[in-house]
């Protein structure tokens, strides 16, 4: 095993011990970028230099015997919608493939402060738009089970870099799933955290709760040690949670997992919510899956939230937001933004405001809904993603068992239907699907329970990994590295 691929709780203790060096960590990571990168394209922008100088001085603090921050010398990935201070954010656009941001996010500048190195910026469709990350800049990321396949999106660059030990974390946000469904494809694990517990201040909407930021690592105790960097508040959020006088979330609230005995918890399993167009191949994966760990509940019953006009509930209030986001560039310059940014706002400039506000009105009904339904269930456990792998070359599926999809995102109502409501989500690898690639477990949390159910992911998670067929697969690196660069297929750099 080399350096990178340690959990990072490990390469964190072991920092701290002087057993393991952040130069020899980064190093490796490096290493590791060098191999396998050319046939996935996941560190997009690299800052190799300034990482190694990085290290060195959180190294010579070490030495010094320092107070040590929760990730001190820990390299992570960096979505490429977070702005990074001196080093290129281009959010997957023509318009900014140059933008060199003076600033770091709220949330990079405080993993930062936490220790964390940043190494690089992993890949992301334009502007987080679409489930496959693909963009005119910096081309397509392949899925590393399977290069010619994708890697989900939108923070489909940081789900390969981990799954493939190019860094331990990575940041990722999440509207209809973009951080969940490249954890399921990926095989690592990613959360959607409730709105404002990851201050998220350059949302255009501020009170839209659709959008957050997330940790997204190789398990769940290294997914809360960078939660419990990332979180806070901060007033430039306006759903960050404050109670002026008094500090609301302390760093280490969530780290490690609260432990949490699975015979204590009522759980809920679904493979659709009801509404969702949920592939054959993947329900039966579902139901052998949870078939295998059903009985650790106190209660495991098929049971669903009434999800009745979810689907034209989270496409208003979507299109809201990419209007509110993107119709001055897409007015400006259209030739310059892509098909899947100028399909919401086009779709959005079609609703009038008796749709919007039907819209807001059934949200708060759905979100009612759930609030009843999760007075008899502690969790509900869905798949993560309606269907496979499908090749990078489909920008977006158009069928799914043969019926015709309503939009280039309606192969996301698992992910968004949790979106919709505001609740808590954790997508946990569990084993192979049947054409080998990775499956994701959808774990959906109570209204602001977002410790309880990354104490069940780390409870469940410790039970998968006792059978081949539930435990987190692994990528075979040595295939990677001798494989042709991604680069050099077939409509790499085409959106359609």
């Amino acid at each position: 095993m080399q350096p990178c691929d340690l959990d990072a709780v490990l390469a964190r203790r072991m920092i701290g011990t002087r057993q393991l060096s952040s130069v020899e960590l980064v190093q490796s990571c490096i290493d590791r970028i060098a191999a396998v990168d050319p046939a996935v394209n996941a560190m997009v922008t690299r800052d190799f230099d300034r990482a190694l100088a990085s290290a060195r001085a959180a190294d010579a603090a070490t030495l010094r015997g320092e107070a040590l921050g929760p990730l001190h010398g820990l390299p992570i990935g960096v979505k490429d919608l977070d702005e990074t201070a001196d080093i290129r954010t281009t959010f997957g656009s023509e318009l900014f493939a140059d933008n060199v941001p003076k600033h770091d996010s709220g949330a990079v500048a405080r993993l930062k402060a936490a220790g964390a190195i940043v190494l690089g910026k992993t890949n992301t469709p334009e502007f987080g738009a679409g489930a496959n990350t693909r963009n005119r800049v910096f081309g397509a990321t392949g899925n590393p089970f399977d290069p010619t396949k994708s890697a989900a999106g939108s923070s489909g660059g940081s789900g390969v870099a981990l799954a493939c030990g190019m860094v331990p974390l990575a940041t990722g946000s999440d509207m209809g799933g973009s951080l969940r469904n490249p954890a399921a494809y990926n095989g690592i694990v990613g959360f959607r955290p409730s709105a404002g517990m990851v201050p998220a201040e350059k949302r255009p909407l501020g009170w839209s709760n659709l959008g957050v930021l997330g940790p997204m690592a190789r398990n769940v105790a290294d997914l809360s040690l960078m939660l419990s960097a990332m979180q806070g508040d901060d007033a430039r959020d306006v759903l960050a949670t404050t109670i002026l006088g008094r500090s609301v979330r302390q760093p280490g609230d969530v780290f490690p997992p609260a432990s949490v005995d699975l015979a204590s918890v009522r759980a809920a399993f679904s493979p659709d919510f009801g509404f969702a167009p949920t592939e054959q191949h993947i329900r039966r994966v579902f139901a052998a899956k949870t078939a295998l760990f059903r009985h650790v509940f106190a209660t495991a019953e098929d049971a669903t939230p009434d999800c009745s006009g979810m689907d034209d509930t989270f496409a208003v209030l979507r299109a809201m937001n990419f209007i509110a986001a993107h119709y001055d560039k897409c007015n400006a310059t259209p030739d310059k933004v892509g098909p899947n940014v100028t399909a919401n706002v086009e779709e959005g400039l079609r609703y009038s405001a008796l749709d919007i506000v039907g819209a807001q009105k059934q949200q708060t009904v759905l979100y009612q809904r759930f609030i009843a339904f999760f007075q008899r269930f502690d969790v509900m456990i869905t798949p993560s993603v309606t269907l496979s792998p499908r090749p990078w070359t489909e920008l977006a599926p158009t069928a799914i068992d043969g019926v015709a999809t309503r939009s280039y995102y309606h192969w996301l109502a698992l992910a968004y239907a949790v979106t919709t409501v505001g609740h808590p989500a954790v997508s946990l690898p569990v084993g192979l699907d049947e054409h080998g690639m990775p499956f994701g477990l959808q774990i959906v949390g109570r209204r602001g329970g977002d410790a309880q159910v990354l104490a069940v992911a780390a409870a469940l998670e410790r039970v998968l990994a006792d059978d081949v067929r539930t435990a987190r697969p692994v990528a075979d690196l040595a295939a990677l590295s001798a494989m042709p660069p991604i680069s050099a297929s077939a409509g790499f750099f085409d959106m359609g």
